[in-house]
C-alpha cells in the first residue's frame, strides 16, 4: 500500500494540521501538571509515592501513551508523500541529542535513578523503527500494535536482565529510573498511530481535518505543539527550581525514614489489598528488616541481588503473616 495525500490535504499538510499541534499541547500541559506533582513530592509536600501509583499512575501512562502515539500519525504525515530525509534527520539528530542531555544531567542530579531510557530515548528509536511500518497494511500495524504491548506479559526473562538489555522492557527486574521507556510495550503505542493515521488517510480524515480552525483559545496549545522538543527540555528545569525557591521559604515537614517507608508502602500495598492487611503487612516488613542493616541499604536504594532475595524472603513472610492475623481476628 502506498499512501499518498489528495493535492488539498498535501497543501494543508503543509500548513499542519493544528488540531494534531492542540492535541499534542494538551499532552505537554498535562505532562507539566504531572511533573509540577512530582516536585512537590519530591520536596516533600505530598506523601511519598503519590505519583508512582493510582490515579497519578495512570495519568502519566496516559500522557506517555498519547505523545507516543502522535509520535506515530506524525510519522506517517510527514512521509505521506515521500521521505524527506533531510528533514528527517535533522529531526532525529535533535531528538537524539536531547535525549543524550537528559541522560547526562540526570546522571550527576540523582544518579541513582537517572533516566537511561526514557520518552526521548524511545521517540528516537521509534522514529527509526516505525519507517519499517510505513507501508504496511493499516490494519497489520494495528495487530502488531497489539503484540508489542502484550509481549511484557507473557516474553519476560532473565535472559534480559543484564543492564545493557534494560532498554527492551522484558527484563524479569523493574529497573530504577525517574522516566523508564523502554521499547516494549512503548513502541506498541506507537504502531497504534502509524495504523490508525493510516486508516485515517484512506478514509480522508486528515484532508477534513486540515480545514479546521480552532479560536484563539487554542493558540498556546498550537505555540507548544510546534515546538514540543523545546517545552519538554525547559519546563520541567523551570518548574522543580520554582518548587525549590518555594521551598527555601516554607520548607515542607520532613518525616523519618519510618514514617516514609510506612505511608509509600501502604500506598503501593492498597493498589491490590486492603487496607487492614496493609497496615499489617507493611509494619510487619518494617519491623524485620530493622532486624539488621537492611532497612539502612534498602533506604539508600542499594539493589544488590543479596538484599533483594532479603527483601523477598521479607515480604513473603510478613504477607503470609498479615494474612494469618486478619483469618484469626487479631487486634493490631
Amino acid at each position: 500500500m502506498t499512501m499518498q495525500l489528495s493535492a488539498a490535504a498535501v497543501q494543508a499538510r503543509l500548513k499542519r494540521v493544528s488540531v494534531i499541534d492542540i492535541a499534542r499541547g494538551v499532552a505537554l500541559v498535562a505532562m507539566a501538571i504531572y511533573h509540577l506533582a512530582w516536585d512537590l513530592e519530591f520536596f516533600g509536600y505530598s506523601p511519598p509515592g503519590t505519583t508512582a501509583f493510582g490515579y497519578w499512575k495512570l495519568f502519566a501512562r496516559s500522557i506517555a501513551s498519547s505523545f507516543l502515539f502522535l509520535v506515530g500519525v506524525s510519522l506517517v504525515l510527514a512521509q505521506a508523500n515521500g521521505i524527506r530525509w533531510n528533514r528527517y534527520w535533522r529531526r532525529l539528530a535533535m531528538v537524539a541529542v536531547a535525549a543524550a542531555v537528559i541522560t547526562v544531567a540526570t546522571w550527576f542530579a540523582m544518579p541513582d535513578t537517572f533516566i537511561f531510557f526514557g520518552i526521548l530515548h524511545q521517540i528516537t528509536l521509534a522514529s527509526v523503527l516505525g519507517l519499517a511500518f510505513l507501508r504496511l497494511p493499516p490494519l497489520l500495524t494495528l495487530a502488531i500494535a497489539v503484540l508489542v504491548i502484550a509481549a511484557p506479559q507473557f516474553l519476560r526473562s532473565d535472559a534480559f536482565n543484564h543492564p545493557a538489555l534494560w532498554w527492551i522492557g522484558l527484563s524479569t527486574v523493574i529497573p530504577r529510573s525517574n522516566d523508564f521507556v523502554p521499547l516494549f510495550p512503548w513502541f506498541g503505542a506507537v504502531l497504534v498511530g502509524i495504523g490508525t493515521a493510516g486508516l485515517a488517510l484512506k478514509a480522508g480524515l486528515f484532508d477534513r481535518l486540515a480545514t479546521v480552525q480552532a479560536g484563539a483559545w487554542s493558540r498556546p496549545l498550537i505555540f507548544f505543539g510546534r515546538h514540543s522538543l523545546a517545552f519538554y527540555l525547559i519546563h520541567q528545569p523551570v518548574l522543580i527550581s520554582l518548587v525549590w525557591v518555594f521551598a527555601q521559604f516554607f520548607p515542607a515537614q520532613v518525616e523519618t525514614r519510618e514514617v516514609t517507608f510506612l505511608s509509600s508502602c501502604q500506598r503501593s500495598c492498597e493498589q491490590s489489598r486492603d487496607t487492614e492487611f496493609c497496615a499489617r503487612y507493611c509494619a510487619c516488613v518494617l519491623d524485620d528488616l530493622q532486624k539488621d542493616d537492611a532497612f539502612d541499604r534498602v533506604y539508600a536504594g542499594e539493589q544488590s541481588p543479596a538484599l533483594k532475595a532479603r527483601v523477598g524472603t521479607s515480604t513473603e513472610m510478613c504477607s503470609a503473616s498479615a494474612d494469618s492475623g486478619m483469618l484469626n481476628g487479631e487486634v493490631q
